[in-house]
C-alpha cells in the first residue's frame, strides 16, 4: 500500500430475486434472498481475515445495507450511510424486465445496449449522472481515510461506472466492465489518482449457489 493512500475495498451487494430472475431494481428496496445473506457471509469473513478497516460505508437501500453489515459485526465496524453509493435512478424502467423494458421504450433500450454512455432512461438518470455523484463520494470518503482501509458497498451500475472513471475510460465501456453479486475490486487513492489492485474477484463465494 502507497504511503498516505487509501486502499478502498469495493463491493457489490448480495443477490436478490431481483437478480436471481432479472428486473430493473433502482431505488426499488429489493431485500437479499437467502443466496445474497450467504454471500454477504462470506464477504465478511474474507474482509475480516484480509483486511483492517477503519471504516464501512453502504449506499442506503436495504440490500446493500445488509450485505455490509456482517462486515461491520466482523470487524466491529458501523455500517456508515453514504448517499452517493445508492443504485441508478431507473425512472420508468422501475421494476420491469429487460424484455418489458424494449417492448414499451425501444428505441430508449436499444441505446441503452449499444451507446450506454447516451442513454437517457425514461424519467431516471445517465450514466454520467451516477458516475458524477458516485465519484464525488468516493473521493469524499478515500480523502477523509489518507492512510487507511475502507470498505463501500455499492450496486452493479454504481461499480460499473466507479471502475470505468478510474481506468480511466468513459461510459461507453460500460458493457465491457462485469460487477457480480457479492464481488469485491481493491482500489488504492492518492491525491486524485487511483490503483485498480483487482476486479470482480469471487472466489470467497466458491460453493455458494
Amino acid at each position: 500500500m502507497i504511503v498516505n493512500s487509501t486502499e478502498i475495498v469495493l463491493i457489490r451487494h448480495g443477490q436478490t430475486e431481483w437478480n436471481r430472475v432479472e428486473r430493473f431494481r433502482g431505488r426499488v428496496d429489493i431485500p437479499l434472498n437467502a443466496t445474497g445473506v450467504a454471500q454477504a457471509a462470506a464477504v465478511a469473513s474474507r474482509i475480516a481475515r484480509q483486511f483492517r478497516p477503519a471504516a464501512i460505508y453502504s449506499g442506503p437501500l436495504s440490500r446493500t445495507v445488509r450485505t455490509a453489515e456482517p462486515v461491520a459485526e466482523a470487524t466491529g465496524l458501523t455500517v456508515q450511510i453514504l448517499q452517493g453509493l445508492i443504485d441508478i435512478d431507473c425512472g420508468g424502467w422501475h421494476r420491469l424486465t429487460p424484455e418489458e423494458a424494449e417492448a414499451s421504450y425501444p428505441e430508449e433500450y436499444a441505446l441503452w445496449l449499444s451507446k450506454p454512455q447516451l442513454a437517457h432512461i425514461p424519467g431516471g438518470e445517465t450514466l454520467d449522472a451516477v458516475r458524477a455523484r458516485a465519484m464525488a463520494a468516493l473521493e469524499e470518503v478515500a480523502e477523509a481515510h489518507r492512510g487507511q482501509t475502507i470498505v463501500l458497498v455499492s450496486h452493479k451500475v454504481v461499480c460499473k461506472v466507479l471502475l470505468c472513471a478510474v481506468l480511466g475510460l468513459d461510459n461507453s465501456h460500460f458493457w465491457n466492465i462485469e460487477q457480480d453479486n457479492g464481488a469485491m475490486s481493491i482500489l488504492e487513492h492518492l491525491a486524485g489518482t487511483h490503483l485498480v489492485k483487482l476486479m470482480n474477484d469471487t472466489c470467497h463465494l466458491d460453493g455458494i449457489v
